[in-house]
């Protein structure tokens, strides 16, 4: 092991010597907040000095290394990863000096990049390159505020970010200069604050929007954070368009289109319902149609080549389809491993846009038949009974491409999730019956993630600007120790970033110009969640009691609350969105009234929701058509440090591989517990890592514990489900809802999928996620037979779970008895999910079928 290491500064030529001492305090200082009884700082020290060279050796090179070794003891003690953190953004910190904001902005107005070429592997040659990065405009406004802006700006609060979430900053979303982070997490918030409140001189905006994200109470989408103050001011995250038509000429427009989007890292989502099928006449060249296969193979090579942003992301294209359709059964099998690989486009992802009557043909073990669009024309262009009717009428009259059973497509379906996860699952009808866009004509798809459900034409591409709250920070702890959800500071959050999200719409550049017609007309906002698992352990409320859905409800109900009201004084201030007129909010009906959800079946949270229709119907309307949609927010989790959207916990310790790097997870609510009582060390650990990241097997750990930390894999899936169906009807898009099976079965899917369509979901289903069929081998894994046995008694007294003060104190009903759960509908169906009731794989009568038969 070396004793004393030589640290050269590149800079300025200077070496400093570090022995263990030294080495100590250096990690030493950066310990202030974090639980250092279980930080073992000589452990650490030995650690770092035994792989360090004897020679001389870079500082960016010893602090890298300085913080991956610190950072793979996370699995530990989570305030490691903090630690770790802490030692790369002190060095960023000295590297930018005492720069402000302006100053710093000033080094990246131009950018210089050494490329370096290598086309024949054996001579390198060195360029540089400037280019412009911050946009003038932008600038400016740095230098007009630049005062306040300076003193607002609190770097101390960089230190809050664990490794995995400063490492993703560092990969894709914080500036650089010649390939070096060249910006603080502190000024990438105040550079987003500026970008949409600085065009309109609106100062006081910047600073609370600033302050609001600095301590975490939200954050904007990841385009947001990648483009704003750029000279491309990207700030939307999804789009939605459909083919200009069936021909070559529309086909590659709309190629041009998501190529386009996609450079602006946008996600995008596709309908092809109106392209024709395989096999089809095509009358220009008295030829067959090649069908969808060899199209989406072209459109699968594109999202490989153009990514978002500039390699900050992949491209991702949505397909979506209609099961109506001729080539459906080669659409459900383009995502396989095996099979012909001309007839495979693995890049893309794949979406179901189903209506009611095929569900009802399934449930029926009815037939069903599949037509090429040129031939049944209008399918697409309607819903509902119009749907029923044109369909049943083709079906008369026509000679389908194909006839089959509803349960042969169905079982493709099945098999298709079970191997690739895909498709996804959309309900047509429900999507287009409960949208405040229906005056607008028929929805034809969804984006890329399954929550924006937006109606979209030739000269319209659908947009949405979105950003998250992130709701462990509302869990507030009383004096007496009590958690309290605060719904006040929720509720005006949510206003800020209704405000926040409709400059943006202003503000942002449009890689076409469709997509700028369709946000400026409707101004869609989408605002989700993260953390609400968080928020559940916080307020010591496991995911599947009557507290946990209580809580859920009265979230949404705030959020939904909050940007209606915001939305309202928005178009008082400046008018209703264009297509207001018709809408079913300008009828007086909000989300809530298509779900048929009324005083007489629920008791909401707010009182005064008539009175805000009125102000609607009456006033000056709603300055945006939808408002709340819950997304994935896996990167900004990442950040923030918070379990991804309102997903429970996929384990209690896991390692996670992004782009950034491998990480490992831990859950800190229940470490901080077990160390609570003494309990934590790295036979607990051990065991946990044994247990695939849980603890429902370990004797002495109390029920409470065991039922507080369930991860996702031991909760009810029917639970999942009845918890997206109570937040819905106070969510005017959709909501991105993945589905865990341990071991997927034909049975178990299907009853899954038929209860989230009779629930009336939009999105049935996001992606279906299985575990893998066998375990890696483990090694040194101490075998524990009893763990804990010392501590099971003081459990309860350490840590009293379930305190009804979790609902917070919210003026209008403080602690009223009667918010207690609700089911919006307590119906019971054959298709119920329970843990305890074996199901039967009923698509095929009297046979069997390939997933379960044994």
């Amino acid at each position: 092991m070396t004793e004393s290491i030589e640290i050269l500064d590149a800079k300025s030529s200077r070496k400093e010597s570090f022995n263990k001492d030294k080495l100590k305090k250096f990690v030493d200082d950066l310990t202030f907040g974090l639980n250092t009884k279980y930080i073992d700082l000589d452990l650490l020290v030995e650690k770092i000095l035994l792989a360090l060279p004897n020679e001389p050796i870079e500082r960016s090179r010893f602090v890298t290394y300085v913080a991956e070794t610190i950072s793979g003891l996370t699995s530990s003690h989570p305030d490691y990863s903090i630690l770790a953190a802490r030692i790369e953004i002190r060095e960023i910190h000295k590297m930018i000096g005492n720069a402000t904001f302006s100053e710093n902005m000033s080094k990246l107005r131009k950018i210089a990049r050494n490329v370096t070429e290598d086309s024949n592997k054996k001579r390198k040659l060195a360029r540089d390159i400037s280019k412009n990065l911050i946009s003038e405009e932008f600038y400016q406004y740095a230098l007009k505020y630049k005062e306040k802006i300076d003193s607002a700006i609190d770097k101390s609060r960089d230190y809050n970010f664990t490794y995995f979430g400063w490492k993703t900053l560092c990969k894709s979303y914080l500036m650089k200069n010649n390939e070096q982070t060249h910006e603080t997490p502190q000024f990438m918030f105040m550079r987003v604050s500026l970008a949409i409140h600085g065009p309109f001189d609106d100062i006081d905006a910047v600073l609370e929007t600033f302050e609001l994200m600095s301590q975490k109470y939200f954050i904007h989408a990841s385009p947001t954070l990648f483009n704003s103050g750029t000279v491309n001011q990207y700030l939307s995250s999804c789009f939605l368009i459909g083919m200009e038509d069936d021909s070559i000429d529309g086909i590659y427009k709309t190629l041009h289109k998501t190529a386009l989007i996609s450079k602006a890292s946008g996600g995008v989502g596709i309908h092809v319902s109106n392209i024709r099928a395989n096999g089809a006449y095509i009358s220009g060249s008295n030829g067959t149609s090649n069908g969808l296969v060899p199209m989406l193979r072209v459109y699968n090579n594109t999202a490989r080549y153009v990514d978002q942003g500039g390699n900050k992301r992949p491209g991702a294209f949505c397909v979506y389809l209609e099961p109506w359709h001729a080539d459906i059964i080669d659409f459900l099998q383009l995502r396989k491993n095996h099979g012909k690989e001309e007839m495979r486009a693995r890049d893309l992802f794949y979406a179901l846009w189903i209506p009611n009557l095929f569900m009802r043909r399934v449930e029926a073990n009815g037939d069903w038949s599949i037509f090429s669009p040129d031939e049944a024309p209008g399918l697409s262009d309607c819903y509902g009974e119009e749907f029923d009717m044109l369909y049943e009428k083709y079906e008369n009259e026509l000679i389908p491409m194909r006839r089959m059973k509803a349960q042969q497509i169905w079982s493709e379906i099945l098999q298709s999730q079970t191997e690739t996860g895909v498709p996804f699952m959309l309900y047509k009808d429900a999507c287009n019956q409960k949208s405040n866009q229906k005056n607008l004509g028929v929805i034809k798809s969804s984006n890329l993630c399954c929550e924006i459900v937006e109606y979209s034409s030739p000269d319209e591409i659908a947009v949405c600007n979105l950003a998250s709250v992130a709701l462990p920070m509302y869990v507030k702890v009383t004096p007496d120790g009590s958690p309290v959800f605060d719904f006040v500071k929720l509720h005006h959050v949510v206003k800020v970033l209704v405000k926040n999200l409709d400059r943006t719409i202003d503000v942002g550049s449009y890689p076409v110009p469709e997509a700028e017609n369709g946000n400026v007309r409707h101004r869609p906002l989408a605002i989700g969640v993260q953390g609400l698992a968080d928020a559940f352990m916080l307020c010591r409320t496991p995911f599947e009691s009557s507290d946990a859905a209580t809580l859920n409800k009265q979230i949404f109900e705030t959020i939904y609350h909050a940007a209606i009201e915001a939305s309202a004084e928005l178009a008082d201030l400046y008018g209703h969105y264009e297509s207001f007129p018709g809408s079913p909010a300008q009828k007086g009906e909000l989300q809530f009234d298509l779900w048929s959800l009324s005083k007489d079946n629920y008791k909401f949270l707010f009182d005064d929701w008539d009175a805000l229709k009125l102000k609607i119907t009456n006033g000056s309307g709603l300055r945006n058509s939808l408002l709340v949609g819950p997304m994935p927010t896996a990167s900004t989790s990442q950040i923030l440090g918070f379990t991804e959207s309102f997903e429970p916990v996929t384990s209690n310790i896991y390692s996670r591989r992004v782009l950034s790097g491998e990480f490992t997870i831990l859950n800190r609510y229940m470490v901080d517990d077990f160390c609570k009582l003494g309990i934590w060390d790295e036979k607990l650990k051990n065991r946990i890592l044994r247990d695939n990241g849980s603890i429902q097997s370990i004797d002495g750990i109390p029920a409470d514990l065991k039922e507080l930390y369930k991860t996702v894999w031991e909760i009810s899936q029917r639970k999942l489900i009845d918890l997206s169906a109570e937040r819905a009807p106070f969510i005017d898009q959709s909501q991105s809802l993945n589905l865990y099976l341990r071991e997927p079965t034909m049975g178990k899917l299907t009853a899954m999928h038929f209860y989230t369509w009779k629930k009336g979901l939009k999105t049935g289903m996001y992606y279906l996620r299985t575990q893998a069929a066998s375990r890696a081998i483990q090694f040194t894994l101490n075998d524990e037979n009893t763990l804990l046995d010392k501590v099971t008694t003081k459990v309860q007294d350490a840590l009293p779970l379930h305190p009804k003060k979790f609902l917070g104190q919210y003026p209008k009903h403080a602690n009223d008895e009667n918010h207690k759960s609700e089911s919006l509908s307590s119906d019971e169906d054959a298709y119920g999910i329970h843990d305890s009731t074996p199901l039967v794989c009923n698509i095929i009568e009297g046979g069997t079928c390939e997933s379960c038969s044994g």
